[in-house]
């Protein structure tokens, strides 16, 4: 199996966020972890991040066109972008929504997620473990 997990915004930037939210590991260290966790589940992976939305929806846009399932952490975008919402609905595979921390234990403009609706589940609070949780959720519902 092949997927796509895609990272919005800041997210490059973990080692300078708040480590009481995010945790205390680089971008490259979380995307090392979601690379053996993937070899683990026999997944092959590729992992982009994005501060821009049009590059994330362009990369949705290919993941419908390939047929390849996603797993996506739209960030900041979780909250207001329809765009990405839109273009996730248009995948027809498998689609997770992840997220590091919490949201709905953060402030409330926080609270809302307009991808939600449009992906089979969404994994969040379990710091890089939400990203191995999807993984597993991934082969479960791609079977």
């Amino acid at each position: 199996m092949k997927a796509l997990v895609i990272n919005g915004p800041n997210l490059s930037r973990l080692d300078l966020r708040e480590k009481n939210i995010y945790g205390n590991f680089t971008y490259e260290e979380l995307s090392s972890e979601i690379q053996k966790a993937a070899k683990e589940l026999s997944i092959e992976v590729e992992i982009r991040q994005s501060d821009d939305e049009a590059t994330i929806i362009g990369w949705l846009h290919e993941a419908s066109d390939k047929k390849l399932p996603v797993i996506i952490n739209p960030a900041a975008f979780t909250h207001y972008s329809y765009a990405i919402r839109d273009a996730l609905a248009m995948v027809p595979t498998s689609k997770i929504e992840v997220h590091l921390s919490n949201p709905l234990a953060r402030e409330e403009f926080r609270h809302t997620s307009v991808a939600s609706g449009v992906v089979d589940g969404t994994i969040a609070g379990f710091g890089i473990d939400s990203y191995r949780l999807a993984l597993r959720a991934l082969v479960g519902i791609s079977k």
